[in-house]
């Protein structure tokens, strides 16, 4: 199956107040919501979401991809409206508002009730809301997995890891960039799923992937 045929669908979770999956904890969850709502912390959130990860998601030189941005129902009205401006130009990209959930299972369930067709393949990928791809991440994703073909169509599940990157930190004089080779470091980690597979890209730790597949 060529990968033209294949749905792309990423996932990212932008201070959705789950059951697990972060590594703060917290006694309740309205202690939670507290702490992810805060509004120093959602002005850096917001400020990490527009300059770094929007940009590359904006550009795919492939537009042919959905970006579900997975929200808690309970985000305060003035921060939905500023996410929906912020991606109002990025057709890709769909707000999910979900309840509080376990983390690994909401994700799955939210990955496989957007897939289009549930009897192709898919390719499925994560992405945390301060990261970024490059511009062609989509169009390279689509190309491995067609180098790969014969692999993918003997697994369930196949990864694709593109771990060569850029480090980026900011400073008082700018950003301050460094080359990086991280594996399975979460960021242009992908995953092919063959037809009837119910799980998802989310119900793996990305450090793991090596190991589960």
């Amino acid at each position: 199956m060529k990968s033209q045929d294949m749905q792309v669908i990423g996932l990212c979770r932008f201070s959705y107040p789950a059951y697990g999956g972060f590594q703060v904890a917290h006694e309740t969850m309205e202690d939670r919501r507290a702490f992810l709502y805060a509004p120093e912390r959602m002005e850096e959130r917001f400020r990490s979401f527009e300059a770094i990860t929007l940009p590359g998601i904006r550009a795919q030189t492939d537009p042919n991809f959905e970006f579900l941005i997975v929200i808690g129902e309970c985000l305060p009205a003035p921060y939905l409206a500023r996410l929906k401006d912020l991606i109002e130009d990025v057709p890709q990209a769909r707000i999910i508002a979900r309840p509080p959930e376990r983390h690994r299972l909401s994700m799955q369930r939210i990955i496989n009730e957007n897939l289009d067709a549930p009897d192709l393949s898919s390719i499925q990928f994560r992405h945390d809301d301060d990261d970024a791809v490059a511009v062609n991440f989509i169009e390279k994703l689509r190309e491995a997995v067609d180098d790969c073909a014969a692999l993918i169509a003997k697994h369930p599940l196949v990864a694709i890891d593109f771990n060569r990157g850029f480090s980026g930190r900011p400073t008082s004089q700018g950003l301050e960039i460094t080359p990086s080779v991280l594996q399975y470091y979460g960021v242009a980690l992908a995953m092919v799923a063959q037809p009837g597979e119910k799980k998802t890209i989310m119900n793996f730790s990305h450090k793991k992937m090596n190991q589960v597949m």
